[in-house]
């Protein structure tokens, strides 16, 4: 939402860091829950009429937009519930990175690192049988 939304301190930082991973040559992928927040927020706001230039952009940029499944919600229920902290969104996509063995994700913004260093030490604290069944 920093990239494609309203002016937001974050704004610049998450350019620059989008920047540097196309610079890099990095495959970009991001979840379906992504643009469920784009749909949520525009909705809430009245602003349907920037959903479909944030659409552009982002699929613009993906390489992958990757599911969000029933396996995927089951693992952010178990995220959630093991980490008051952490919001249900963040949750989601943490269990889609497991999911599909994201191991080096990039977070565009300071409030994404957290989610990221979650999810690092989420996947060594699966046990192995679990991580088979996600990744399946």
């Amino acid at each position: 939402m920093y990239l494609v939304g309203a002016p937001h301190p974050h704004k610049a930082d998450c350019q620059r860091s989008l920047e540097k991973l196309i610079g890099e040559r990095r495959r970009l992928a991001t979840d379906a829950e992504f643009f469920q927040e784009i749909l949520h927020r525009y909705v809430a706001v009245n602003r349907r009429d920037a959903i479909q230039p944030a659409f552009d952009a982002l699929l613009g940029i993906a390489d992958e937009v990757l599911a969000v499944d029933r396996v995927a919600v089951i693992r952010a229920k178990e995220i959630v519930l093991g980490n008051p902290k952490l919001s249900a969104r963040d949750a989601i996509h943490v269990a889609v990175m497991q999911q599909q063995g994201i191991e080096q994700p990039s977070a565009l913004t300071p409030d994404s690192t957290a989610s990221l260093e979650l999810s690092a030490s989420l996947r060594l604290s699966t046990p192995p049988q679990r991580r088979n069944r996600i990744r399946a």
